[in-house]
């Protein structure tokens, strides 16, 4: 088909609830959690207030967590190097699958149960070790590693850790501990993000029991699954209050067809699929929550679990950082390893710097949950946002480094006889990062949303068109006051004081002390200029996404400096690479510096403006005559799949692993 003969889009048929923009918000707004009772270290810097007691010094586990977690680990190692001596990792990438056998190794471990408490049979591990060991599996093969995060992080085990009844918790969470994989079932073949549009229904049955009708895409787990956490929307009538609520769904329930295995550009191992739900009866007793409670908890248990995806993009930043340490030291050119020559040494010296610190975000995150005497919503979507992004820098900076040899795959590289090194694979599977559990617009959205809350706490009504102008003068009083302590407040702090910050500035090593200096300096910076932001453009603040994305990007830049900072002091403290951590601190600080600043220009000297112009006239038709010249292999197939509800035509390609 030619490029300027293009298919119109077809529409599905499925059921999609129609719903303005607003309605879509509301869903959303009313899913998040609405309070703050413990303080939060990220919530607290874009406010402009830089509190360094919250996060220094750095928490620290229990000495039996320790000893349960490193017990547990040697154990893994054992297991993974064990399964690399038999080629796992290239026998999954050729495969497309994880080896059963694999499989049921890891629950011999007790791997299903890293996050289990001992009394259902799990292993009781803390979040710092969980992430941990997913590092090190994620090492061997990333899929494994998805396979047992989606089990732990989204699946069955931590929405009924946090929300479910005690008869649910004995129920599944033995299992789960131990035979049971789970995987989380929201996404729909047209609803991604806007969960306002979920079609799939549960239809009360009397006093006892509920009936799902609908599909699901992308169930990761979902095609080896025994158990599921199923979003559905239950239909308000009497007695029932209705809204999206979550259940546990036995996997081999009739009416449940997996009707395909999805395939893609990375993780070839990844067992996720499409779901369809033909009248399959729920017992009510397999709600977890109220009904209409269901967003509200998906959402919470990402708060902790979206730092299992930063963990594993720190395991793969240290492989990128082996390869290129030894690859670069061997490979010559024009008479030196390449490491030596300046173009390539920046980019292992970003590998280094960037591994560094995105282990000591992941790190202080973890045991500040792991403590619980934080709020660490945003941390933790900070972690995720941050992890994905620059570990798809870091490997494709190894690709580059690796030259030719980086685009080759291992198996072509091992058949002529060299290092089977997977650098493009790496690539390929670390993409998808950027988009799981969120994708990186969204959670730029997300943490957005959290940062300007307490403006929005004093101040939405002032910029809410549809509010009554008696609550607009609340809001209006409320305000003043706010800003009338606040404001000042942003003019002059710490980080205006040399001698600030001392204690990071012991003798003989860098200064990171200046470092902490800036982050302060910063942080007042981007709350003013989130403040004028709001100031100018009032209700319309939610449309600019770039400026958002841009705030959150400062944000996380400096919540990693300042994570490196106290990693580097920590270490030091306890005599464990102190100095070479304060150089790899430095080193991170001074690139990530380079990259505030280039973002603080950009939030007012931008294309935004000419973009949105662009983007219509490529919407309207206007630049179709740029699209000459090429052919589109893609065919005239529906750019949505029909989901309408109704009985399965595919064949059930589900295989539990017994």
């Amino acid at each position: 088909m030619s490029a300027t003969q293009p298919a119109q889009p077809v529409q599905p048929s499925g059921t999609q609830p129609k719903v303005t923009e607003r309605e879509a918000r509301q869903v959303a707004e009313a899913a998040r959690e609405q309070d703050w009772r413990k303080p939060s270290f990220a919530k607290e810097l874009f406010l402009g207030r830089f509190r360094l007691d919250l996060i220094h010094p750095h928490p620290q586990p229990a000495d039996e967590d320790v000893r349960r977690g490193e017990a547990f680990l040697a154990r893994l190692r054992a297991f993974c190097e064990a399964q690399l001596t038999e080629g796992i990792a290239a026998r999954i990438e050729r495969e497309a699958r994880i080896p059963d056998e694999t499989v049921r190794g890891l629950k011999e471990l007790g791997a299903l149960g890293m996050k289990i408490d001992p009394k259902y049979g799990g292993l009781g591990l803390t979040q710092v070790y969980y992430n941990k060991a997913l590092a090190l599996v994620g090492s061997v093969s990333p899929a494994i590693g998805a396979l047992l995060s989606a089990h732990q992080s989204i699946g069955v085990p931590q929405p009924l850790k946090m929300f479910g009844t005690q008869e649910q918790k004995d129920a599944y969470l033995p299992r789960c501990a131990t035979t049971a994989i789970s995987a989380f079932l929201l996404t729909e073949p047209d609803v991604g993000s806007d969960p306002a549009r979920l079609a799939t229904t549960a239809v009360p049955d009397g006093e006892d029991a509920y009936v799902l009708d609908g599909v699901k895409l992308w169930t990761t787990n979902g095609v080896v699954a025994d158990l599921l956490v199923v979003m559905a929307r239950v239909p308000k009538s009497e007695n029932h209050r209705g809204g999206i609520t979550a259940f546990v769904v036995e996997a081999d329930s009739p009416g449940i067809t997996v009707e395909h295995r999805n395939a893609f550009m990375g993780l070839r191992g990844l067992e996720n699929g499409v779901t369809r739900f033909h009248r399959v009866r729920v017992p009510a007793a397999q709600r977890i929550g109220a009904e209409g409670a269901g967003l509200k908890i998906a959402l919470t248990t990402l708060n902790t679990g979206r730092l299992s995806l930063p963990a594993m993009c720190v395991g793969a930043g240290k492989w990128c950082l082996k390869i290129a340490r030894e690859w670069s030291g061997v490979r010559e050119q024009w008479g030196r390893p390449v490491a030596k020559h300046e173009a390539v040494g920046a980019k292992i010296s970003f590998i280094a710097a960037t591994t560094f610190a995105l282990e000591a975000v992941v790190d202080l995150a973890s045991q500040m949950a792991d403590e619980d005497r934080n709020d660490i919503r945003i941390e933790a979507a900070l972690a995720k946002l941050y992890g994905s992004e620059m570990a798809c820098l870091m490997a494709d900076e190894l690709v580059q480094i690796r030259g030719g040899r980086g685009f080759e795959t291992a198996e072509s590289l091992a058949a002529r006889g060299e290092r089977a090194v997977p650098a493009e694979q790496m690539l390929r599977d670390l993409r998808i990062n950027r988009i799981f559990e969120g994708s990186t617009e969204i959670m730029h959205l997300l943490i957005a949303r959290e940062a300007v809350d307490a403006h929005l706490s004093v101040a939405g009504d002032l910029i809410d068109p549809d509010k009554a102008l008696g609550d607009k003068a609340k809001a209006g009083a409320r305000a003043a006051g706010f800003y009338a302590r606040w404001l000042p407040k942003l003019a002059t702090g710490p980080g205006q004081v040399p001698g600030t910050y001392r204690a990071f500035h012991p003798s003989g090593h860098p200064d990171l002390a200046t470092h902490l200096r800036y982050v302060e300096r910063s942080a007042r910076k981007l709350a003013r200029s989130t403040f004028y932001a709001m100031s100018r453009w009032q209700g319309r603040m939610e449309t600019k996404q770039g400026f958002l994305g841009r705030i959150v990007d400062i944000g996380a830049e400096l919540f990693a400096m300042s994570a490196a900072c106290v990693r580097a002091e920590h270490l030091r403290a306890s005599g464990e690479h102190g100095r070479e951590a304060y150089q790899l601190a430095d080193a991170f600080c001074e690139q990530s510096r380079l990259r505030v600043e280039e973002l603080f220009g950009r939030l007012w000297a931008n294309t935004d403006d000419l973009d949105r112009k662009v983007v219509a006239g490529v919407l309207s038709g206007t630049y179709a005559w740029l699209e000459e010249g090429v052919l589109d292999s893609s065919g005239d197939g529906p750019w949505i799949a029909d989901a309408g509800p109704g009985p399965s035509t595919q064949k059930n390609v589900h295989r539990p692993i017994r």
